[in-house]
């Protein structure tokens, strides 16, 4: 199990890497959302913003309710997903990876990820 450190570095990786993406591209696929990030093993939600100059900074909160997107994830498979271990595709498909969110935020996110 990754530690909370590890986890926090993991989403500010994945964070990065917007950053690397085409800021046209970017802009053509994003909406702005509300993004939060449970990672049940070690009982923490990260909250973030997503627009289309990236991602803001994560905060750690007490719910997720209020994010319109939502994603659950073990720490180690985050870990996993952020050093490109993991792909964000398989992790969905065999359950490590969980998203709640509409179909159009669905579509969309799976354009930059």
């Amino acid at each position: 199990m990754a530690t909370a450190q590890e986890a926090r570095s993991a989403l500010e990786r994945i964070a990065t890497r917007l950053t690397e993406v085409d800021a046209d591209e970017l802009a053509r696929h994003v909406v702005e959302r509300t993004i939060s990030c449970r990672v049940p093993d070690l009982g923490l939600i990260f909250l973030t913003r997503i627009h289309e100059d990236g991602l803001d900074d994560f905060q750690l909160v007490d719910d997720a309710d209020r994010a319109q997107v939502r994603l659950t994830v073990k720490s180690d498979d985050l870990v996993a997903l952020a050093d490109d271990e993991l792909h964000v595709t398989k992790a969905w498909a065999t359950g490590r990876l969980k998203i709640e969110a509409s179909l159009g935020d669905l579509l969309r996110l799976r354009k930059i990820l």
